[in-house]
């Protein structure tokens, strides 16, 4: 995989739609990718209720892996995913799945809820449900540290490749599934652009949503 991409062509996207961080840039510290997060995503109060009661830490507390959402910020740059719904599947399902013990009923209360009840921009449909559980077991089987208990504040000057190797993430096993998803999403904006079709000429192709 390409690496050790300068803190250059950090995203000016003007709709959160098009926001996006790949893998690839991990020399970008974590206080540079959060301010060009911070302002496209959604403050905390304009989150709905029902998905702050259920994925964050204060809310009702029962599922395993529930982050805040300056936390969730932060994941979405380690696992490079941008802000569509396949995005959110895979870093939910992620954060989850790294706690490696998550129950069965968690999984599927929260696959429910979130199909069913959650307001319809942030409501998942069956493939963002399979990502989700994709995400969930990949978390597993990986030996990564448990998401929520990183206090991330701590490494907000160093670069996500020094962060992720940190939390011990195996970016390859990470690539390996996005290639997957990639190919079986063809008509997905947020597949598509997790895998360059040539890392080495990565630098030369253009990004949606990066200057």
């Amino acid at each position: 995989m390409a690496s050790g991409y300068p803190a250059t062509g950090l995203p000016k996207a003007t709709n959160y739609r098009d926001w996006f961080l790949p893998l690839e840039y991990d020399e970008i510290s974590l206080r540079q990718g959060l301010e060009s997060l911070s302002a496209l995503g959604a403050p905390e109060e304009d989150i709905p209720f029902i998905v702050r009661l259920l994925e964050n830490p204060e809310g009702l507390g029962i599922l395993s892996g529930s982050v805040d959402l300056h936390q969730h910020d932060c994941i979405h740059l380690i696992l490079g995913r941008g802000l569509l719904p396949k995005d959110e599947a895979f870093i939910i399902g992620f954060t989850m799945g790294s706690t490696k013990h998550i129950s069965t009923w968690e999984e599927k209360l929260f696959g429910w809820i979130s199909q069913n009840f959650y307001p319809e921009v942030y409501r998942f449909n069956r493939e963002d449900l399979q990502i989700f559980n994709d995400a969930l077991h990949l978390a597993q089987v990986s030996h990564c540290k448990a998401f929520d208990e990183v206090d991330f504040d701590q490494f907000l000057d160093t670069s996500l490749k020094d962060i992720r190797s940190y939390l011990g993430l195996e970016i390859e096993l990470i690539q390996t599934y996005y290639q997957l998803e990639k190919q079986r999403y063809p008509n997905a904006i947020e597949s598509q652009r997790l895998i360059f079709s040539d890392p080495d000429l990565a630098e030369d192709i253009p990004i949606r949503g990066l200057s």
